[in-house]
């Protein structure tokens, strides 16, 4: 997993100068420089809302810069499209893949620029291309599968070979780990080393210290939109990194007693369940999670996990199987009812079942709980009692800017939307919290915040069931692990018995211990 390769320091393929970019008033990229070399990994880190991907979309022609300057191998560029930036060799895999789900592998990765014979595609050519390129740079991929059937990681290589196709000489990855297994992470950085041995250059948009440690040459930290250093990554530490990152010591170890857990408050039994496709995802799945306990879900995404939260929390209807919470049936209830019945969740997808973008901070932290006396009168919204409620959470949770609560919840940064779920998702003080990727795209700093709040409910006695795709994540908080795949659960063990590559290889479908 070491670095393999030397840096050409003699070589600059990347100049950011003093990049201003402002959104009217607001400054999210404060006169930022940033240079990088041929043959180099560069992480770039920093809080949610420090303005990394602002200032990776100002490189790669999504917005354009306020004022500064962008150098590409000497020559100043001005980059005011995707199109102008692939011309200058920079190509972006971004976080979310844009991939045309039924088309092939080979269809995705020549897609807007395919070969052609006479006035037909020369498909033929495709294909022969796609496979030199994988072979070139060691990605295997099945050129004729389709992308609906293969792994996320392997998607993720199909999004690398799209950039390839297209002759970047820079590659910006933008949290090119978020939903992948620890054997696919150490995979994806033998593809970076490959690449940038062959004279790629890498921009790595990330906010995992450990893999900053293990692939970047030198990093880049942003903090509140201003530059802070730049610092050559085999000189610090984890800790030091962090530090300059959120401008504090931060905690790394999860603070967490020894609990004897209660009774049984979630039971789920022999759930059958389809996707959206219609396809039997879920095929007798059974998990119980007890009072004081906090169960941590590891699997590889597309398990049938989100078909699962989605089936608990009333999202989805179930085929068969039973769900009881405290003993009361809540199978293919209404979200209302389950609510009503003790079931509080942070959902993995904030914006689409988390949040009401075009409501205000304050209007979103009382969803669920608008009509309680504490919020209404007579069918009147008590607008100050909300306000204070609100400007209270905003306070103990940290969310920023601190004069949020009138202001669109679609205004924060994806890190302090989250903090907006979770500051309500735990006021509520149900009986069983379901917390679905928690710390997706959040910095150390709000990931203490979070794991301290859900270790929190635990203490207090409140059932947690903690779905997550950071192993690290899962390990540190669960007091036991159930491991998801292919629908059900296929083995379990206690939170402080696990380790890594026993349950990676249980996710990836290599032992079955039932």
């Amino acid at each position: 997993m070491g670095k393999e390769r030397s840096v050409d320091l003699d070589t600059k393929v990347i100049e950011m100068k003093n990049i201003v970019k402002k959104f009217g008033d607001f400054v999210a990229n404060d006169h930022i420089n940033l240079t990088v070399h041929k043959g180099e990994i560069h992480a770039i880190l920093g809080e949610n809302g420090a303005g990394k991907s602002t200032l990776m979309n100002v490189l790669y022609g999504l917005y354009r810069p306020t004022s500064g300057e962008i150098y590409v191998n000497g020559k100043l560029e001005n980059i005011d499209s995707p199109s102008k930036a692939i011309q200058c060799g920079i190509g972006m895999v971004h976080q979310h893949f844009m991939l045309v789900q039924p088309f092939t592998v080979t269809e995705n990765i020549v897609l807007g620029m395919e070969p052609v014979k006479g006035i037909t595609l020369d498909m033929a050519k495709a294909r022969q291309d796609v496979v030199e390129i994988s072979e070139r740079y060691g990605m295997a991929v099945d050129p004729d599968a389709r992308i609906e059937d293969i792994s996320v990681g392997m998607q993720q290589r199909v999004e690398i070979l799209k950039v390839l196709y297209r002759g970047a000489q820079t590659l910006i990855l933008d949290e090119p780990t978020a939903s992948l297994t620890p054997q696919e992470i150490t995979e994806l950085i033998h593809i970076m080393n490959r690449l940038t041995s062959d004279g790629k250059s890498i921009i790595l948009i990330t906010h995992k210290l450990k893999e900053i440690k293990a692939a970047a040459d030198y990093c880049t930290i942003i903090r509140l939109g201003k530059y802070i250093d730049t610092v050559n990554v085999s000189d610090v530490t984890e800790q030091e990194l962090a530090s300059m990152m959120v401008g504090r010591n931060v905690t790394f170890t999860v603070e967490k007693e020894e609990k004897e857990p209660g009774e049984v408050v979630l039971e789920v039994k022999d759930l059958h369940g389809r996707d959206y496709r219609k396809v039997e995802i879920l095929k007798g799945l059974s998990l119980s999670v007890r009072r004081g306990e906090i169960l941590g879900i590891a699997g590889i995404d597309g398990n049938g996990q989100t078909e699962l939260v989605e089936i608990i929390t009333g999202l989805r209807k179930a085929e068969s199987g039973s769900v009881t919470v405290n003993g009361e049936n809540i199978f293919n209830a209404k979200p209302r009812k389950i609510f009503e019945k003790g079931v509080s969740s942070i959902p993995a997808d904030r914006q689409k079942h988390g949040l009401v973008l075009d409501f205000t901070v304050a209007e979103n932290m009382v969803l669920q709980n608008y009509r309680s006396p504490e919020f209404q009168h007579h069918g009147f919204l008590k607008k100050d009692a909300i306000r204070k409620y609100t400007e209270g959470a905003i306070k103990k949770y940290d969310i920023r800017p601190a004069d949020s609560a009138e202001r669109p919840a679609g205004t924060l940064s994806g890190g302090n939307q989250q903090k907006v779920i979770i500051a309500r998702e735990v006021n509520n003080d149900k009986d069983l919290l379901i917390a679905v990727n928690p710390t997706r795209g959040l910095d150390v700093g709000a990931i203490e915040y979070v794991h301290r709040y859900i270790v929190e409910q635990r203490n207090k006695g409140k059932a947690v069931l903690l779905v997550s795709f950071e192993l690290d994540e899962i390990m540190s908080l669960s007091d036991r692990i159930d491991v998801i795949y292919d629908g059900r659960i296929v083995g379990s063990m206690e939170g402080k018995e696990a380790d890594e590559n026993t349950l990676g290889l249980m996710m990836a479908g290599g032992t079955h211990h039932e």
